[in-house]
């Protein structure tokens, strides 16, 4: 038997086909690996590990790749496998050579070519060849793919057969920036769970960590020459439930190490001007004011800024990337520089002495002078400055920098003519933080953008890299500041619980695996039906590197109306080996609601939910079929609405949150909708809040009746904030009465 993939656009569609029919030859079904290889020829046999199987190494470099795979399939498998130096009586053999990435059938960039890797298996041997020893470690990645899910189990397995089938695999990145950034700030995550963290990237070969360390709610890395940093800026609320945490110096050495074995990078992230509330706190004279402040418990972005018109505030930055640079080999040093609202600055005699010193007419190009300022200091120190993409958006910039895009993928544009570099992490695609569905019942988390399914997450565009491209690749971002801070997630410190990391974990996967094969493979190669298909094995994988994820919902595969009436589901697993659990009669399904088996007929589709069990406390959330609203979509997005528990016979304040509908600055309009009932709907003022900051306020009389169904309301909004809540309050009642429904819908004008 000889099988042999090449994968142009045709033959992988053949492909996907083929997985989705279930027409696949032996082995087939085992070649699930994320992401995606470049090349795959399946050949005869297998090779299977045994208690006498050794692992070689061809140089000393090597030896702590072949620990690391050592290390893995010992503990799984209880086999004693030893290692050696060179390759006789080897069974798994690892070497590099800097030319492998010739093998390749499609053109590789040359800076990619060092993370390239060939692994080849008979049923006597695996060789894996790396490029360099990157690529080798992710050779091994795709070698451990090959075997069963529990390969990843750190205690030993029984009835296991640990076999991979007879294969070449030959593969490389199609962009060397394939990133997650970690918002440690706005919480703070252990060294272990960073650490695990890491290893998660890792097996999906993702290359770069942007570790966000500052922010307003806690400055997390020490300082030795400024340490109340540390002592006063990592922490916030009162002692008997203070939140925070920082990492000392010998922390950051020891996960800058764990990541360099995995081929991840580590990048600080030092967060100015603004979101830097922390370090102002524990010296209130970087601020324009001076002010004393306390270290926020929640979210929000505060409107202190670095004064840039103090010397003091050169030399605190002098000092501070000193000893972050002396900490972190990262070529990368970021900045941050997003969301600075301008104001103290407008008003500091400091920094307006600065603009007439340097000819400087809009204040918010203050922010280009301090890049500049802080580039020239790290351009003597070998490094590039990375930041958000406002850092190319204030004022000219004399030093080639990166800017991470997350508002408009367009805006790589501007990068583009002025000579800079881009990663793209646009909000709308690749923001773990925001829920995958709006599911009732899904987890509290970000709402001022629209859910990301795994699905939009894979669809992101990007274009393929070449050495001249100006976009370097993809990252995904995880933020922490929309549920940790809130009710939700109160740390009992006596109880040892990792809620926080068990939640982060939900969000980010699948979500990350995703994001890895959109930022390995090549565009013209990514296949989402393919990747559902292979994804299905992943989750196993998951499990068994204690790792958790949101289950995903079982795969509506037909939903078919019948002639005799009723609409009959057909149902696929998302996760293999998983459950099926549904109900007919529109109530959501328990672990005990009858198993699925086959077709099921209902007689109206809200009828119908069926989940998906991995076990008995790890199962999905119920299909849902959000309602239809096609009939208002000139009124903008639903919001809310009232039925008749809710509704006062005296004028009372009603509010409801309207985040996710309010998405930047511009003019809106609120449709309050009467849909039913026998008693009309009086509203009063209207306002509307961004968080406890009122925003706008309208004065208004009127009444929602079955003649005049439609109240509208117009504000503006000129101070939008992501990541902040947004709420709408209003007085209401029912007249005469509380028999009446209605609907609200957000509608942006421009």
């Amino acid at each position: 038997m000889k099988r042999i993939i090449r994968h142009s656009k045709k033959l992988w569609l053949i492909g996907s086909l083929i997985l989705i029919a279930g027409q696949q030859d032996l082995f087939a079904n085992e070649i699930n690996i994320i992401p995606r290889p470049l090349q795959t020829e399946i050949k005869s046999g297998v090779f299977r590990l045994s208690g006498k199987t050794t692992i070689g190494y061809k140089t000393p470099q090597l030896k702590e790749q072949a620990e690391y795979l050592q290390k893995i399939l010992s503990r799984s498998t209880g086999f004693d496998i030893r290692i050696r130096e060179g390759f006789r009586n080897a069974d798994i053999c690892l070497d590099t050579d800097s030319t492998i990435w010739q093998k390749l059938t499609s053109p590789i960039s040359a800076s990619l070519r060092r993370e390239s890797y060939q692994l080849q298996a008979s049923s006597k041997k695996i060789q894996i060849t790396g490029g360099s020893e990157a690529g080798v470690f992710y050779g091994i990645q795709s070698l451990l793919q090959l075997f069963p899910a529990n390969i990843y189990n750190e205690r030993r397995q029984e009835n296991t057969v640990w076999e991979i089938p007879a294969i070449e695999i030959n593969d490389a990145p199609q962009r060397p920036w394939r990133g997650m950034m970690l918002d440690v700030a706005r919480y703070f995550y252990d060294k272990e769970f960073v650490k695990k963290y890491i290893d998660m990237m890792a097996m999906y070969k993702l290359n770069k960590l942007q570790f966000h360390m500052i922010d307003d709610s806690g400055w997390r890395l020490e300082i030795k020459k400024y340490p109340k940093l540390t002592e006063i800026g990592a922490w916030a609320g009162p002692d008997h439930r203070r939140l925070g945490g920082y990492y000392t110096q010998e922390d950051i050495r020891e996960i800058i190490e764990y990541g360099r074995l995995r081929n991840v990078e580590i990048i600080p992230e030092i967060e100015f001007p603004a979101h830097m509330l922390s370090a102002i706190v524990a010296y209130p004279w970087l601020s324009c004011t001076g002010e004393q402040h306390e270290v926020p418990e929640q979210h929000f972005i505060s409107r202190d800024l670095l004064c840039v018109g103090k010397e003091s505030s050169y030399q605190f930055l002098r000092d501070i990337l000193e000893e972050t640079v002396n900490l972190f080999p990262s070529a990368y040093i970021n900045i941050g520089g997003d969301e600075a609202v301008y104001t103290r600055w407008k008003e500091c005699p400091d920094c307006q002495k600065v603009m007439r010193r340097e000819g400087i007419e809009k204040v918010q190009d203050l922010q280009g002078y301090l890049t500049n300022v802080v580039a020239g200091m790290m351009q003597k120190k070998q490094r590039t400055i990375v930041g958000w993409e406002e850092i190319i958006q204030r004022g000219k910039i004399n030093h080639p920098v990166v800017a991470v895009i997350w508002h408009n993928v367009g805006d790589t544009i501007q990068a583009t003519r002025t000579g800079h570099k881009a990663i793209l992490t646009p909000a709308t695609h690749m923001y773990f933080d925001f829920p995958e569905s709006r599911t009732p019942g899904e987890v509290k988390a970000a709402t001022w953008m629209p859910p990301i399914s795994v699905e939009k997450c894979y669809g992101m565009e990007v274009n393929d890299y070449s050495e001249a491209s100006t976009v370097l690749g993809v990252q995904g971002c995880f933020w922490s500041d929309q549920f940790i801070h809130g009710t939700v997630l109160q740390e009992i410190t006596p109880l040892n619980e990792n809620r926080s990391e068990t939640y982060a974990e939900y969000l980010t996967f699948p979500r990350l695996l995703a994001l890895s094969e959109v930022a390995w493979s090549p565009k013209a190669l990514r296949n989402y039906q393919d990747f559902a298909t292979r994804l299905t094995t992943h989750y196993q994988r998951l499990d068994n590197k204690e790792c958790n994820y949101r289950v995903p919902e079982p795969v509506i595969k037909k939903m078919e109306e019948k002639s005799e009436g009723g609409i009959e589901f057909t149902l696929a697993p998302s996760v293999a080996g998983a459950e099926i659990r549904y109900t007919t009669d529109g109530s959501y399904p328990t672990i005990h609601a009858p198993r699925y088996t086959g077709p099921v007929t209902v007689a109206q589709k809200s009828d119908f939910h069926a989940i998906t069990v991995v076990n008995q406390r790890h199962y999905s959330l119920p299909i849902y079929f959000a309602p239809d609203y096609s009939a208002y979509k000139e009124y903008g997005e639903f919001t809310t609405e009232w039925k008749p528990l809710q509704v006062q016979t005296k004028p009372t304040k009603w509010r409801f949150e309207c985040t996710s509908k309010i998405s930047g600055n511009g003019t809106y309009k609120v449709h309050f909708i009467r849909t039913k009932g026998t008693n009309d709907f009086a509203l009063g003022r209207l306002e509307l809040f961004k968080r406890d900051e009122k925003l706008a306020s309208i004065a208004q009389q009127a009444t929602a009746t079955p003649n005049n169904p439609v109240v509208t309301y117009e504000f503006q909004v000129d101070a939008f904030e992501a990541g902040t809540p947004f709420y709408i309050d209003v007085e209401a009642c029912g007249q005469n009465g509380n028999d009446t429904w209605g609907l609200v819908f957000v509608q942006k004008l421009n």
